[in-house]
């Protein structure tokens, strides 16, 4: 389905935010038990606290085939982990404001624009992106530029399958993403740190690597919406901050874009931000990384892998400079 709406302002009731019918209904019985001692009342609320965690949740499925090809053997991040510590800025600088502040972010209706040097723009909405090709799940590391990790399994396809649709121009050389700005849905937009909205970008040839994720979910389910939903890009093999998140429109351009971290701090935030253990950041060393959920005293920090570990995208990058390049 192919729409023209008109973002924000949306008044929708998403199912996540409806109390579910068994849950209510058995709010008599939770009462009578409180007052006739039948059951401890701590006991009796976890269990009506996971029934509702159970039912809300369900209508948050994403249905998805894992690709074997693409599935990291560390072990995974847990949920709580990865839904917790965030960054997303728009919602807020400390890691865990997102986790707390980003249910004002509205996801429906939602709509992607594809548009630039492409000979067929498009306007998709939510339920056309997630029917455009076969949903699958791949487990991806996740490497930020301050110096933590988490392993993740992202669902959606390959940024390609979308940007075939749109049959790009001989003049198509780079590929921008603008984020959702819209201040009344998130309140870091008050902020100075970056200008908004957030923009990245990518050289053309690594948006189509078939590495380059168009992400619609993550642990089986939708989006949550601090993690940049209803769909973000996951770039495995660059730090976090490239993977922009709640994107509303895919720009194709001629010219290098200018991306929200380079703009504000060049020497600290490079164009291709790729994870390089030997080209450190001005302020810290990118030798090692601290996975989240491994926060024992004695755990010995990680050693970061070139690309992350993706060593298949090296052909991209021969004959650079990485460290002019960086």
């Amino acid at each position: 389905m192919l729409i023209k709406t008109k973002q924000g302002g949306s008044d929708l009731i998403l199912p996540s935010d409806i109390t579910p019918r068994a849950v209510f209904e058995t709010r008599r019985e939770f009462i009578q038990k409180l007052a006739v001692g039948s059951i401890a009342s701590a006991s009796l609320l976890e269990m009506v606290q996971r029934e509702a965690f159970a039912q809300t949740n369900s209508a948050n499925k994403l249905a998805a085939t894992s690709n074997p090809a693409y599935q990291a053997l560390d072990k995974k991040t847990a949920y709580k982990d990865a839904t917790t510590y965030n960054n997303f800025y728009e919602f807020g600088t400390d890691k865990a404001d997102p986790a707390q502040t980003a249910a004002s972010l509205k996801t429906r209706p939602w709509t992607l624009s594809i548009e630039g040097e492409v000979k067929k723009p498009l306007v998709l909405d939510l339920d056309a992106l997630l029917k455009l090709a076969p949903i699958e799940e791949r487990v991806y590391r996740l490497r930020c530029v301050e110096g933590w990790s988490m392993v993740i399994p992202w669902m959606g396809y390959s940024l390609s399958q979308l940007l075939k649709k749109v049959e790009l121009t001989s003049n198509a050389k780079y590929v921008e993403f603008i984020s959702l700005n819209d201040a009344r849905q998130m309140p870091g937009l008050g902020s100075r740190v970056l200008q908004w909205p957030y923009t990245e970008g990518l050289r053309l040839d690594e948006a189509m690597h078939p590495l380059c994720l168009l992400t619609l979910g993550m642990y089986g389910e939708v989006l949550p919406n601090q993690n940049g939903a209803p769909v973000r890009i996951t770039v495995p093999w660059k730090y976090g901050f490239k993977s922009a998140k709640s994107i509303v429109k895919i720009r194709l351009t001629k010219d290098q874009p200018r991306t929200s971290w380079n703009v504000a701090n060049p020497s600290e935030y490079g164009f291709y931000s790729n994870v390089n253990p030997d080209v450190d950041h001005p302020r810290w060393s990118q030798g090692s990384e601290r996975r989240i959920g491994e926060d024992g005293f004695f755990t010995r920090k990680r050693k970061t892998l070139m690309f992350n570990g993706y060593s298949e995208v090296a052909s991209l990058y021969a004959g650079m400079d990485l460290k002019r390049y960086f």
